[in-house]
């Protein structure tokens, strides 16, 4: 069938049906999303408008010499090298090859236009390290990396101070510039050799070279000598060493002369009985036994041995060449006889620290000196030098002292001080019994209540003084002092006893004396005052009571009551009391006694006691060293009681011239106070050891 159209036939209409028809098209439908798009469009501009209105202009640069990766977080925008970021904290980082990666904050400013300038470490350099000869030791920048040959070395870029050492070679100091960033490089470096070459050869030859005592070779050899001085050394049986010293410098060579051996010497160890003889070898000194000698080979030599006390040894010695032999002498002793006696006769006697018995002995020994020890137990050793004399016999007496004995003999009996006072040691044991009673039986007439019975020891020695202190002495310790005076009659002329003194002034006194004779100071001082006392010092103090008590009562096995005897009053003048005189001044007086002084008396105008002591119970009462107490009864048995450190009183011993009353005359008599008085004074004491 045809297709062809008539261009001239008319066209004819023909039906047609909607594929829809309960949908018709809504109006203006496909075009609807069109309206939005000029709203987004004015959006996105002026988002963009903003963005560029606020965003900042930022440019990140680095040092790298590679291109580097710039890694950014958050918006931003690329512009002609540069980018635009919006005010605020982002996070940077900047990659680059041969560098170390950093890793940073960027912190983008308010300012419109804003660089940023970044360096990037290099990475470190890989390193080998060769050097000549190996086994080097290297040192870079001060640490300790190893022995050449090093491979892999990780060193950062840059200049390094490289130390390469070898035992064998000269040491070398060298820089290292390496470029890093994982670059590989390789050092190579040669050590110049630290010896020179000696040239050595001995006749006969075969001999062993030593270089610093080490075995190296035989000669003739060329040997190898570290820079500096070397000790060259030659050995071979039957020849003497051969040594010397030379100066190696790198790379010079030495040549010796031929070294000629002599043949050795012979060996001769020569001992004595007894050791420390004197030797001599053809007349030179070679030492004292025992003692090694060096012969001369098959040559006949004359050894003499002399010993003081011992006879001398003389002999003929011969050796062959490098032969060693060994001599062993005893000395035959010259004697002297020793007649030694010995007291007590239970003692042991040491010659030269050898127990040889005990008491007298009859002794032969060497005539050199000896010590000669005679010991027992509880006594003092004896330590002699003897040295007996041939055909001279000898008598040498020893008689052990006790430890006291002993102590004692090493004591002065008497002593005088700086001030000229005499003070006489007193032994308790010796010069009476060491232990007695202070204090009197209630039963005896005028006991005071303070007068309480109170056993006591004494065992340390002491010195007193013989007199009361004068005002002459005590001036030159207080030059102002002024004793006073009484109805015109004077306390104050230079040799009365100084009165009106404190017990602290006599204890600072003390002190005082102590330190001008370099003794330790018995009291001890704070700004002025005296506050207590050391016990162990042996410089000047006050007389204890129980000292006081000692050398006034005690005589043999009597307690004396007054220092006269046992009945009162005195039938005698014996010491300077209220007496009719002094009526006037003291009112009380001892009916029909008269010493013939108003006041105190010129120290030593009266007899000494049965103890060399003067005016103890009488003149001027005395201060003692002890704190005022009255002791409870029953109370255990004390030795060298010193008494409290401190205290408000102290006790007053003694009479005065201004007492009468048959209470206060006794010896046992206790008084107290701590101001002066015009009738107390004191005297001075102090320990032996």
């Amino acid at each position: 069938m045809s297709t062809e159209r008539n261009p001239t036939q008319p066209i004819a209409p023909s039906s047609f049906e909607p594929l829809d028809r309960a949908q018709p098209p809504a109006a203006g439908h496909g075009r609807g999303w069109r309206r939005w798009l000029l709203p987004l469009a004015i959006l996105l501009f002026a988002l963009v408008m903003a963005f560029l209105f606020l965003a900042r202009s930022v440019e990140i640069s680095t040092d790298t010499t590679t291109p580097a990766d710039i890694d950014l977080s958050g918006f931003h925008l690329p512009l002609g090298g540069r980018l635009l970021l919006l005010p605020g904290i982002y996070s940077l980082q900047i990659a680059a090859p041969g560098y170390v990666t950093l890793e940073t904050d960027l912190t983008v400013s308010d300012e419109a236009s804003q660089r940023f300038s970044f360096e990037l470490q290099p990475e470190p350099g890989i390193v080998t390290l060769l050097t000549q000869p190996a086994g080097v030791a290297v040192t870079i920048d001060d640490a300790y990396a190893g022995e050449a040959p090093l491979s892999a070395l990780p060193l950062a870029a840059g200049v390094h101070a490289l130390a390469l050492r070898h035992p064998r070679y000269l040491p070398l100091d060298v820089t290292l510039d390496v470029a890093g960033r994982a670059q590989q490089e390789t050092f190579t470096f040669s050590l110049s050799p630290a010896w020179g070459v000696a040239t050595v050869s001995s006749e006969p030859a075969g001999a062993d070279i030593l270089v610093d005592g080490e075995p190296v070779a035989t000669t003739p050899a060329a040997v190898e000598l570290l820079q500096g001085e070397r000790q060259l050394q030659l050995r071979l049986p039957g020849y003497a060493p051969w040594q010397q010293t030379l100066l190696a410098k790198a790379g010079e060579n030495i040549a010796l002369d031929t070294v000629q051996l002599q043949p050795a010497a012979g060996v001769l160890e020569v001992t004595s009985t007894p050791s420390g003889a004197n030797v001599t070898l053809d007349g030179d000194f070679q030492g004292q036994t025992p003692v090694t000698l060096n012969l001369l080979p098959d040559t006949a030599q004359r050894l003499m041995l002399t010993r003081p006390g011992y006879r001398r040894h003389s002999e003929t010695v011969q050796l062959a060449a490098g032969a060693t032999r060994r001599k062993a002498i005893t000395l035959q002793a010259q004697l002297g006889a020793i007649d030694l006696r010995v007291s007590p006769p239970e003692a042991e006697v040491r010659v030269n620290g050898r127990l040889i018995g005990r008491g007298n002995q009859s002794l032969s020994l060497p005539t050199v000196e000896h010590r000669v020890e005679v010991s027992l137990a509880g006594h003092r050793s004896v330590s002699q030098r003897i040295t007996p004399r041939q055909g001279l016999e000898q008598r040498f007496e020893v008689a052990l002292q006790t430890e006291q004995e002993a102590r004692v003999a090493q004591v002065q009996p008497e002593v005088t001080s700086a001030l000229g006072q005499t003070l006489r040691l007193f032994i308790p044991g010796e010069h009476g019994p060491d232990s007695f009673t202070l204090g009197t039986s209630r039963r005896e007439p005028g006991r005071r209540a303070n007068e309480v019975l109170r056993p006591v020891t004494l065992r340390r020695m002491f010195y007193l003084q013989t007199t009361e202190v004068t005002n002459a002495q005590f001036r030159q310790f207080l030059a102002s002092h002024n004793s006073g005076q009484l109805e015109g009659n004077s306390l104050n002329r230079e040799h009365q006893p100084v009165a009106q003194v404190s017990w602290q002034q006599a204890a600072q006194f003390c002190n005082w004396l102590s330190q001008r004779e370099g003794l330790p100071a018995f009291y001890t001082q704070n700004q002025g005052i005296v506050t207590g006392f050391n016990p162990a010092a042996t410089g000047y103090r006050l007389p204890t009571e129980a000292e006081w008590a000692w050398v006034a009562r005690v005589k043999e096995e009597t307690r004396l009551t007054f220092p006269w005897g046992d009945g009162f009053p005195p039938t005698a003048v014996v010491e300077n009391y209220a007496d009719s005189s002094s009526a006037y001044v003291t009112g009380r007086t001892i009916s029909g006694y008269n010493d013939g002084q108003v006041v105190s008396a010129t120290v030593a105008s009266f007899a000494a006691n049965h103890n060399g002591l003067h005016d103890l119970g009488g003149n001027v009462a005395e201060w003692v060293h002890d704190v005022y107490q009255i002791p409870a009864a029953n109370t255990p048995a004390e030795t060298d009681p010193l008494g409290p450190q401190t205290g408000d009183n102290y006790v007053i011993r003694g009479a005065s011239w201004a007492m009468s009353r048959m209470s206060e005359l006794r010896l046992p008599f206790r008084d107290y106070g701590q101001a002066g008085r015009d009738d107390v004074g004191f005297r001075v004491a102090r320990y032996a050891e």
